[in-house]
């Protein structure tokens, strides 16, 4: 994870990028890996990065509303079917888009394959069944760090709040 000069949260970047952004000396190591693993070049060691925080303040453009995907979608779901609690494998439009419904973040669930079978393309009132909760738009200033990301380091907890929990 990349933070800003202040502590707050940019993006999730790769290895590699982290590391270039350490020897360049535009930013510093917050913290290493878990397991304390090093990098070995030639002259330098470099601990391998879980979060690393830019040494200059970037100033960040707004932000408009985060924009629905996969990952965001399970991410607020929290990888659980809308209707039965399993394990989520699939995305559902509540409101079937056949029959008009919107792909939004309120009328798109997180969906266990056998559930997604069993409802098709009929409305909930159709069959019977009721959300577990209902869906929004996800809030707070990192939806957008998390969504790209599957699984948050535990490192990084300290830094997002209560986007992670």
């Amino acid at each position: 994870m990349l933070l800003n000069a202040t502590f707050e949260p940019l993006t999730a970047l790769s290895l590699r990028r982290a590391v270039v952004l350490v020897v360049c000396g535009k930013a510093e190591v917050v913290h290493g890996d878990p397991s304390g693993l090093l990098l070995h070049s030639a002259t330098v060691t470099v601990p391998v990065p879980s979060v690393i925080r830019l040494n200059n303040y970037v100033r960040v453009p707004y932000r408009g509303m985060v924009p629905l995907t996969r990952a965001g979608l399970m991410h607020r779901d929290r990888y659980r079917c809308a209707y039965c609690g399993a394990k989520a494998e699939t995305i559902d439009h509540v409101v079937p888009r056949s029959r008009g419904g919107q792909h939004t973040w309120e009328n798109c669930v997180a969906c266990c394959t056998r559930c997604n079978h069993r409802k098709a393309d009929r409305l909930l009132s159709e069959i019977g069944w009721t959300l577990r909760m209902r869906p929004q738009a996800p809030r707070g200033p990192y939806w957008r760090l998390l969504a790209q990301v599957n699984d948050a380091d535990p490192e990084w907890r300290l830094y997002l709040g209560d986007a992670v929990a």
